[in-house]
């Protein structure tokens, strides 16, 4: 898994509430009450979003230098960021046996196998790292 760090513009004050948005990645916006609420939901946001162009095809963007991200003078900056992503490393082909009904239930519900068997792992491990924390 590669870990980079995206440059994210916070805007707000404590009064109004911050958003976070993404000079790279158009669309790809956040939120929080406070400054700490807006870094942590920008890394769910940057998450969810690059993990959706991966899933449509569209080809990831390198991040940009932070300090070469010209001000907008039409935007409130409360503060600049980085915000870190984990992007999944290349796919392995691996051959899976398990029983026919089984992968008939996956396959009602996803046209995509090893997507669902990969988000289904990832949650268990999710789960199973909770219960020991």
């Amino acid at each position: 898994m590669a870990v980079k760090y995206y440059p994210a513009i916070v805007e707000g004050d404590e009064s109004s509430g911050f958003c976070v948005f993404f000079p790279d990645l158009p669309g790809c916006t956040s939120a929080g009450a406070d400054l700490q609420a807006a870094a942590l939901n920008a890394e769910v946001a940057l998450g969810g979003h690059l993990r959706l162009m991966l899933e449509d095809g569209d080809p990831i963007p390198e991040p940009s230098d932070l300090r070469r991200i010209p001000a907008d003078p039409e935007v409130q900056e409360a503060a600049r960021i980085l915000v870190r992503a984990a992007l999944p490393g290349r796919s392995v082909r691996v051959n899976v046996s398990m029983d026919e009904d089984l992968l008939a239930q996956i396959d009602a519900v996803s046209s995509n196998r090893s997507a669902f068997l990969a988000e289904a792992a990832r949650a268990e491990l999710r789960s199973r790292r909770a219960g020991q924390g």
